[in-house]
């Protein structure tokens, strides 16, 4: 079964409301934005999201910084989440998987792929999971 709720971190405006009307409109997701990390921890206990869709690179606290302390919370130990970054060199996209993440999308992205790429990345994280 796909998430339903995606929690989206990504600190560009444009970015964020694309994505978010991409994975609305196009794969049928409750979306809720934030533009930070620290929005994001505000804001995840109360909205209970089924998967985390982070930007690496946000001032402040990044993507990776934003992930590790949301797995501080017992709760989201387990929520599957996907970075979202223009770097995606062999060695960057390990580095990112090596923080917990599920999967790498670049950016810029194409929104009327977004939501398929998320499911694909969701179905192959939870056959994974099921061996």
């Amino acid at each position: 079964m796909l998430p339903l709720r995606i929690l989206l971190v990504e600190d560009e405006l444009a970015l964020r409301l694309v994505a978010k009307v991409a994975l609305e409109k196009v794969g049928g997701y409750t979306v809720n934005t934030c533009a930070s990390g620290k929005e994001a921890l505000q804001v995840v206990r109360e909205f209970k999201p089924d998967l985390f869709v982070l930007d690496v690179m946000m001032p402040h606290l990044d993507g990776p910084a934003t992930l590790m302390q949301l797995r501080e919370m017992p709760e989201f130990l387990e929520t599957p989440a996907i970075f979202l970054t223009a770097k995606v060199q062999s060695r960057e996209i390990l580095e990112l998987l090596a923080h917990g993440a599920i999967g790498v999308l670049q950016k810029p992205f194409d929104p009327m792929q977004l939501s398929q790429n998320v499911s694909e990345l969701v179905r192959q994280h939870a056959k994974k999971r099921q061996r």
